[in-house]
């Protein structure tokens, strides 16, 4: 097979993964979340794929490794399709995409900022409110309904939102 066809067979993985919602985000893709990490099409035309949960203890992972593998099968493209979850290259809230934080703040969740592989907890404070960008927040909780989330209270619209953790 020529490199170009392998090339848009995993290109068209790509985009075909971007239909995989987030079990607890359904707007956000395991794409723009950042947990596929590698795609490749062998010369016997199996699909592999790698994704690394956001945390090791990630109850979704299952739950996104079989939607990973039912829609690439839907596809009728490969031989086989093979999903690995790995943690050799750990996942980071810097992965999240830019699609991703702009999904994210539509459905009422802050994103994470950035970082340069340091975090100090202060980044959780004052963090700005999705709902109307003001940095006048409070850390209610750094624990969250998950592991990768917390939890902010707006003093200047009264609402409570959950903030994507920064992970390094």
């Amino acid at each position: 097979m020529n490199s170009f066809k392998e090339n848009t067979l995993e290109a068209s993985i790509w985009d075909a993964l971007l239909e995989v919602s987030d079990p607890e985000i359904p707007r956000l893709s395991v794409v723009d979340l950042g947990v596929i990490t590698h795609v490749q099409v062998d010369e016997n035309n199996n699909a592999h794929i790698t994704m690394t949960p956001t945390f090791s203890g990630c109850p979704a992972i299952s739950y996104m490794q079989n939607a990973v593998r039912e829609r690439i099968g839907a596809m009728k493209s490969f031989a086989e399709i093979d999903v690995k979850v790995s943690f050799e290259q750990p996942w980071n809230s810097n992965k999240i995409t830019e699609r991703g934080r702009a999904i994210l703040l539509e459905t009422g969740f802050a994103p994470p900022p950035k970082h340069e592989g340091y975090i100090e907890l202060s980044v959780l404070e004052h963090i700005a409110c999705p709902y109307c960008a003001s940095t006048n927040t409070e850390l209610q909780t750094p624990f969250g309904p998950t592991l990768c989330r917390s939890i902010h209270y707006c003093h200047n619209c009264s609402q409570a939102f959950e903030q994507f953790k920064p992970v390094v």
